[in-house]
């Protein structure tokens, strides 16, 4: 039986989008075999926070008020922005199977952030105008055609791969306050996500992460629209991927070998897996198939089905 949801959760850079394309390139008799996924469906909040600084960028030179970001470098205005991309993720799930798309103009999108800003309890105005619509149309069709599009027959037997990045300032210790870390936006997917969900935790040292983060950047608009190539600013990294929570989240669970998490009507017990990629085994990933040296490949394999065998039986 394959997997239903796989959370793949780690800092920025850690190898969580390399590792999604290693998996996406497996023939599906592999991946099932030896990862117990079925063919995947993508789902990622990275592309909502590049299309939340677009619109920043663009309010501020409108004259705007920002919405999302003062400049181009910093951290969230409101923090609780963290679980407004938590349910703009729980949305594309949700959406997966059905006819219908989310529209791809620069005026819904915007409605879809206010509205997902509403239910994170983030009171904030976004400030628009015709102008602004403009200056993001571009951003807006582009995120809307990139989202993960699925008949409700393949859905039955695909694993769903849901990728995001949380944690807190450096420096900071366990438990982080509300909103910040994994806690939260885990209890904001939802009850009919954490159901059906398990996690697997590509482990990396915050330093470590900030370094391939510094090397994986490709400069302008191509490298920051993408998942491969963004580059996090580093007042970022520092601010809010200085520490990751999910240890001590493991560490403070009822049951060992998974994270509990309540979403205030149930509480869910995730089944957790690491894959330790302290010293770094997947950036060679980014490179064409063809370029992957065949050795680290083996051994990226084989340590990969033994998390993913280990998450199975937690489960």
């Amino acid at each position: 039986m394959a997997i239903d949801i796989l959370l793949l959760l780690a800092l920025p850079a850690s190898g969580k989008s390399e590792l999604r394309r290693y998996v996406a390139h497996l023939a599906p008799e592999v991946a099932r075999r030896d990862f117990h996924l079925g063919p995947t469906l993508q789902v990622d909040d990275y592309p909502y926070v590049h299309l939340m600084r677009r619109i920043s960028r663009e309010q501020r030179r409108l004259g705007l008020e920002p919405a999302f970001f003062a400049g181009d470098d910093t951290p969230f205005l409101h923090s609780g922005d963290w679980l407004t991309l938590s349910h703009l993720i729980a949305e594309d799930v949700a959406a997966l199977g059905t006819v219908e798309r989310h529209p791809g103009t620069a005026a819904a999108l915007i409605d879809r952030l206010g509205a997902a800003r509403a239910r994170a309890g983030v009171r904030a105005a976004i400030a628009t105008n015709p102008a602004l619509e403009h200056g993001i149309a571009a951003d807006a069709a582009a995120l809307a055609a990139g989202l993960t599009v699925a008949d409700p027959a393949s859905l039955r037997d695909s694993t769903i791969v849901v990728e995001f990045a949380r944690g807190g300032p450096a420096g900071a210790v366990a438990p982080l306050p509300l909103p910040l870390g994994y806690a939260a936006s885990l209890a904001a997917l939802g009850g009919e996500i954490l159901e059906r969900a398990s996690i697997l935790w590509v482990v990396a040292d915050p330093a470590e992460s900030r370094r391939r983060n510094r090397e994986r950047a490709h400069p302008g608009p191509d490298g920051d629209a993408s998942i491969l190539h963004h580059g996090v600013p580093e007042a970022v990294m520092l601010h809010d991927y200085g520490m990751d929570d999910l240890a001590w989240l493991a560490e403070t669970s009822p049951v060992p070998g998974t994270i509990a998490v309540d979403d205030g009507d149930v509480a869910s017990l995730l089944p957790l897996a690491r894959f330790d990629n302290r010293v770094d085994r997947t950036s060679f990933l980014r490179a064409e198939p063809g370029a992957w040296p065949r050795k680290a490949v083996a051994r990226l394999h084989h340590d990969l089905a033994a998390a993913f065998t280990a998450l199975v039986d937690a489960g």
